[in-house]
């Protein structure tokens, strides 16, 4: 049922389905293929570097520390995760280089920390808004989310909160059949809190389990986006106690240290609780959901390993990290 429901592509293209008698990956493979980009960039310099009777040396770190900013972790995390590996090998002590690599493991596992996910609960609905520029995959993100939460048994709605793209309104109302989710929007430049009052109300007497809210995704340097931002979420508490119960900031893999940014400028209008991850099986830059962690201070809570319905996958820190240090056969 569900690849009926997303069998169009972009721009409303046919995708093509694989053939039935392919062997399915696993979700660990999955996400190894989606990190392929940002081995080659990053796992496979980090291993030429860290290796096996090389002496631990400053060239070694100066090395390393490179790698890490060109997989866009950050110039703030690779400073700090440096400063850790100095500190464990004097401490241990380690001599050989190679004798680093699961200290590095060990130190990007801690600052990801434990999994943290989606997951609605009560609430009347449970209302999720979704935040983030344009072309993140937003809607997507939001599409897909719909989708799982209808396949589980849930009944979910969707509210254009964008008044001002209609374009953004109508993606959204395709998400939202394909979905098997009910639909609220208002005309084009309407006010978007509006939206947001109608959507609760609708979402309360359908008796919605979710209720999933798009924003507008104007660039975020724009301060009235913000004042915006907060409105929404004001009118939503008002209206629901507790609402919205998660705020979901969709940030684009391929945008690197961008993406940081746009984290704490929208941490700065809205209570930020998760983010989601797209793209990240078109980029080299993987790095980013370390940063994102540290420096933001946001969890990883999706990740979007690829087109596919099931490619919106829960965010398991552990497995990130093993998947981004796994050596090809």
């Amino acid at each position: 049922m569900l690849r009926s429901l997303f069998g169009r592509g972009k721009n409303g293209s046919e995708e093509k389905e694989a053939p039935n008698e392919a062997p399915k990956q696993s979700a660990f493979q999955r996400l190894k293929n989606a990190l392929s980009k940002t081995r080659q960039a990053f796992t496979q310099q980090v291993g030429a570097i860290l290796q096996v009777g090389r002496a631990i040396d400053e060239k070694v770190y100066e090395e390393l520390e490179e790698a890490l900013i060109c997989a866009d972790a950050g110039v703030e995390t690779t400073l700090y995760l440096m400063d850790r590996l100095r500190k464990t090998a004097k401490e241990t002590p380690l001599r050989e280089a190679s004798q680093l690599l699961p200290a590095l493991k060990a130190e990007i596992a801690e600052i990801l920390g434990a999994a943290e996910h989606v997951n609605p609960s009560g609430g009347s609905p449970y209302v999720i808004l979704a935040v983030g520029v344009n072309g993140v995959g937003k809607t997507t993100t939001i599409g897909k989310l719909a989708a799982r939460y209808t396949s589980q048994g849930m009944s979910a709605t969707l509210a254009a909160g964008d008044t001002f793209r209609a374009a953004a309104a109508e993606q959204l109302e395709i998400w939202s059949g394909r979905a098997g989710a009910a639909f609220i929007r208002q005309q084009e430049g309407a006010d978007p809190a509006s939206v947001v009052y109608d959507a609760i109300h609708s979402a309360r007497a359908r008796k919605s389990d979710v209720l999933i809210i798009d924003t507008a995704g104007r660039q975020h340097t724009r301060v009235n986006l913000m004042q915006e931002l907060e409105k929404i979420a004001r009118v939503a508490g008002r209206e629901l106690d507790g609402a919205p119960h998660e705020t979901l900031l969709v940030l684009d893999a391929t945008t690197g240290q961008n993406a940081i940014q746009q984290g704490k400028r929208f941490l700065e209008a809205v209570p930020v609780t998760g983010a989601a991850l797209t793209k990240l099986d078109g980029s080299a830059k993987g790095g980013v959901a370390v940063a994102v962690k540290r420096e933001v201070g946001i969890p990883i809570k999706l990740i979007g390993v690829g087109e596919g319905i099931d490619d919106l996958r829960d965010f398991e820190p552990s497995e990130f990290v093993d998947a981004l240090f796994e050596q090809e056969a």
